[in-house]
């Protein structure tokens, strides 16, 4: 059952929108069978994994897309939850300000960065995106909503939130924390052939920045064994050129081409979306002719979503592995590991996975005594994230690199993002995201499991 798209006229205010949605909301709740869930229905979605539920009610919250306010004072923009941060950006950079972290892509939304997990290359100072959000209004499974906030009668929803995907309610409005910005931003690539030196270096740079301050943004690529580059980045008032990759110019291939490069700051935001970092090879628009007869339209990350649902909608991978005979093992995901066992992990994954390049992002949490329940990680440590976007030629039964990779990270001490494909089993998985803390919320926000279960949502699909 799907609502309609609130019946008419969309109101702008957003009190009108709410109210609205909340009489569609117990609408369903009063005809919901026994085991039928709700989900949100929406024009974008940045899950790497397919949802196959069925008896699922959908509630339309397409006009939930507005920046409400801009606090320059106390720093804050107060946004409603499917809010892109495309759109977000472009309204904060009219004031000199962003947001303190924005995830790479641009269809990115305000609420699924903060129940879902979102980084970038200021973690290392700001920690996840759920880190700079000062106050959510959430819609609850009981029909209600609540204003969370990290001092409130809800703080431990507060808390409890990211990582929890939905399950407990979704995000409708939230308030996120600003910083200041200049009109450009310096970069500077480091080569390194030494692993052990890659790593340690990000970890002096990032400590020292973060304590400190001189750089605003660290982040790496491995582009393959012994040929890392550690990009820093600096925002400036005058920049003596600019480098422009939004058309036949590629952001990652100049990382190993220049040792500095100048971008205005929108495009340093941006500069991953254009090729959805390397991704977009698989669509071909990394031939200069593709390029450049459909490079103007095609060079989003939007674009690309379209293609892949496209392809997935019709089945047109399985059909080419039954053409070709062989069968590829998608391997989409993003891990956290210690930054004492970085280049572990690294050498497991160069020998075992292979897929490159590989994505390195530096991240702490920004205030230690913060603790986010279902996604326990220790605050006193600097994390490594590691993405890594690809498929795998494979004999092996469907999950076999996945797991291995699940299996390493908790080796590690790391943790998985769980946007995409996971394979833990029902044990192992509550024992990495906190049943204990899940169970308690569920049973407050949403105790008759209208908006279903963490463990079903990412792991059974």
């Amino acid at each position: 059952m799907k609502m309609n798209k609130f019946m008419g006229s969309l109101p702008k205010n957003y009190k009108e929108k709410k109210e609205l949605l909340l009489r569609e909301f117990r609408a369903i709740l009063q005809h919901r069978k026994k085991g039928d869930t709700v989900g949100l229905g929406k024009k974008t979605s940045n899950l790497f994994r397919v949802e196959k539920q069925s008896r699922r009610h959908k509630l339309d919250v397409t006009g939930f897309n507005r920046v409400i306010r801009i606090d320059r004072k106390k720093l804050l923009a107060e946004v409603e939850g499917m809010t892109t941060y495309e759109d977000l950006v472009d309204e904060t950079l009219k004031f000199g300000l962003m947001p303190a972290v924005v995830p790479e892509l641009k269809s990115i939304t305000a609420g699924g960065a903060t129940t879902g997990l979102g980084i970038e290359s200021s973690s290392f100072k700001y920690g996840f995106v759920h880190e700079t959000i000062e106050e959510i209004e959430i819609l609850c499974g009981n029909g209600k909503t609540v204003v969370a906030t990290k001092n409130n009668e809800h703080q431990e929803l507060f808390f409890g939130f990211p990582n929890s995907y939905g399950s407990f309610g979704y995000a409708l409005k939230l308030k996120v924390k600003l910083v200041r910005v200049k009109p450009f931003v310096k970069l500077h690539h480091l080569f390194y052939n030494d692993d052990g030196e890659f790593f340690k270096d990000i970890g002096i740079l990032g400590q020292r920045a973060r304590m400190h301050g001189g750089i605003d943004f660290i982040d790496g690529t491995v582009f393959e064994r012994g040929k890392n580059y550690l990009t820093f980045a600096t925002m400036t008032d005058k920049a003596p050129h600019l480098s422009d990759y939004k058309f036949m110019n590629i952001y990652y291939r100049s990382i190993a081409a220049k040792e500095n490069d100048y971008l205005t700051i929108k495009d340093y935001i941006w500069r991953w979306d254009f090729d959805w970092f390397w991704c977009s090879k698989h669509f071909g628009v990394q031939n200069p002719l593709v390029r450049f007869l459909f490079g103007k339209f095609c060079l989003k990350s939007t674009f690309y979503w379209k293609l892949r649902r496209l392809t997935n909608r019709f089945k047109i991978p399985q059909m080419l592995s039954k053409i070709q005979g062989r069968r590829y093992e998608d391997i989409i995901q993003d891990v956290q590991i210690p930054l004492e066992h970085a280049q572990k992990f690294l050498h497991f994954f160069q020998k075992e996975i292979g897929i490159k390049p590989v994505w390195i992002c530096p991240i702490q949490n920004y205030d230690p005594a913060w603790k986010f329940g279902l996604y326990p990680t220790d605050a006193q440590k600097f994390y490594i994230n590691f993405g890594f976007w690809d498929a795998k030629l494979t004999t092996h039964e469907n999950g076999y690199y996945n797991r291995m990779i699940e299996a390493k990270v908790e080796e590690l001490q790391g943790k998985k993002s769980l946007y995409s494909d996971s394979y833990y089993s029902p044990q192992k998985f509550w024992e990495l995201y906190n049943r204990e803390s899940y169970v308690k919320l569920k049973a407050k926000y949403d105790p008759e499991g209208v908006f279903g279960d963490l463990y079903a949502k990412c792991v059974r699909r």
